[in-house]
C-alpha cells in the first residue's frame, strides 16, 4: 500500500470508532509507531481535525465525512462472501439486516465493481453443517442477545437441556456470544443460579426483552475467559484431530472444556481449558490415533505413559 491509499485509510480507520490508539493503527497497517505519528501530522497539517492525547488514542471530529468510500474489487468480493457465510451461519434477523447493508454497499461500487459482483453471485455457495433447527425456535435469538449486551437489559429465556430435554425458565445478563462448530453460545450470567452460564443458542425456544437493567456489571467475554484461567488455574490443551473423526467428537468436545477451535490444513485444532490433564487425557485415548497433542508436554507425558503401561499388559501369545 503507497501512502496516498495508506493516508486515507487512516482517516477511514479514525471514523469507525469514537477513539483509536496508535498501537491500533500500526498493527493493522504494519507500520512503526514513528511512522503512524508522522501520518497522523500529515493529515492535520492537510486540514483534517484530528485530536489526540498521549495514552489515550486519536480521535475525529464528530461530523466530519469524507467523499462516500470506494471500494477495490477485492474488498466487494470479500464483502459478497461474508454476506453468504450469514445467510447460512446467523439468524434471520442478522442475514436480512446484511443483505440491506449490501445494497447500499453495491450502490456505490463504480461500475467494474458491481459488474465483477454480479458475475460471481450464483457461483458462491455456503453449505453448512447446522443440525436441523428447532421449529419452535424464534429466528431472531442472536440479535436480541447482542442487543441485550448492548443495552445492558435483561432478557428473559425458555432454554432446553440437550440430553434430559427438560425446559426452564430464565433470566440472563449476556456477557458474550461465540460461533463454535456451526452453532452460535453466549456465556451469560444467570439469575436463577447466580452464576456465568453457557448457553447454545438453539436450544433457546423463547426469548423476550424485559425493562430491567443489569443486576452487576460484566467483564467482556475475553476478560470474563482469562479471570476464570486464573480463578480455577486451568490448564490450556491444545490437540490437533483429523477431520475424519469429528462427527463423532461433536458433542463430547464441549463437556471437556472446548473455548475454541479452527481449521488447519491437515484437521481442526482444539483449545480446551480444563482443571486437571487426567479425566482428558482418557478422552484423547479413545480416537488417540487421529490426535496430535501439541500442548502442554505434561499431558503428552502422561500420554505416553498410559500407551506404555497398556502394551506392557497385553501378552501377545507366542507361534505354535
Amino acid at each position: 500500500m503507497n501512502r496516498i491509499d495508506r493516508l486515507a485509510a487512516i482517516v477511514t480507520h479514525l471514523q469507525s470508532r469514537r477513539l483509536v490508539r496508535a498501537e491500533d493503527i500500526a498493527r493493522r497497517f504494519d507500520i512503526s509507531l514513528r511512522t503512524v505519528y508522522r501520518d497522523v501530522r500529515a493529515l492535520i497539517e492537510s486540514g483534517i481535525p484530528i485530536s489526540g492525547e498521549a495514552g489515550m488514542g486519536y480521535s475525529i471530529l464528530a461530523g466530519y465525512n469524507l467523499p462516500p468510500v470506494m471500494f477495490t474489487k477485492d474488498e466487494a468480493m470479500a464483502l459478497l462472501v461474508a454476506e453468504k457465510m450469514t445467510q447460512k451461519g446467523t439468524d434471520h434477523h442478522n442475514s436480512e439486516q446484511l443483505r440491506s447493508a449490501m445494497y447500499k454497499i453495491r450502490s456505490v461500487l463504480r461500475m467494474p465493481e458491481k459488474d465483477a459482483l454480479e458475475n460471481i453471485d450464483d457461483n458462491i455457495a455456503i453449505r453448512s453443517a447446522h443440525s436441523p433447527v428447532n421449529e419452535q425456535q424464534p429466528d431472531n435469538v442472536l440479535h436480541k442477545i447482542l442487543s441485550s449486551i448492548a443495552s445492558q437489559r435483561v432478557i428473559h429465556i425458555q432454554y432446553s437441556t440437550l440430553h434430559k430435554q427438560e425446559y426452564s425458565e430464565r433470566d440472563i445478563e449476556p456477557v458474550g456470544v461465540y460461533l463454535s462448530h456451526d452453532h452460535w453460545y453466549s456465556i451469560a450470567f444467570c439469575q436463577l443460579r447466580q452464576a456465568y452460564r453457557t448457553f447454545r443458542l438453539d436450544r433457546v425456544l423463547v426469548i423476550h426483552n424485559t425493562d430491567k437493567s443489569f443486576q452487576l456489571k460484566h467483564p467482556t467475554l475475553k476478560t470474563y475467559l482469562e479471570q476464570l484461567q486464573r480463578k480455577e488455574r486451568l490448564i490450556k490443551v491444545v490437540i490437533r484431530v483429523d477431520k475424519s473423526i469429528l462427527r463423532f467428537i461433536r458433542e463430547d468436545k464441549y463437556k471437556q472444556g472446548l473455548v475454541h477451535e479452527q481449521e488447519v490444513d491437515d484437521g481442526v485444532e482444539m483449545t480446551f481449558m480444563v482443571s486437571g490433564i487426567f479425566a482428558i487425557a482418557h478422552w484423547i485415548m479413545y480416537f488417540a490415533p487421529y490426535v496430535t497433542v501439541l500442548e502442554p508436554s505434561e499431558l503428552i507425558s502422561h500420554l505416553v505413559e498410559m500407551a506404555e503401561k497398556m502394551i506392557h499388559r497385553q501378552k501377545i501369545p507366542k507361534p505354535s
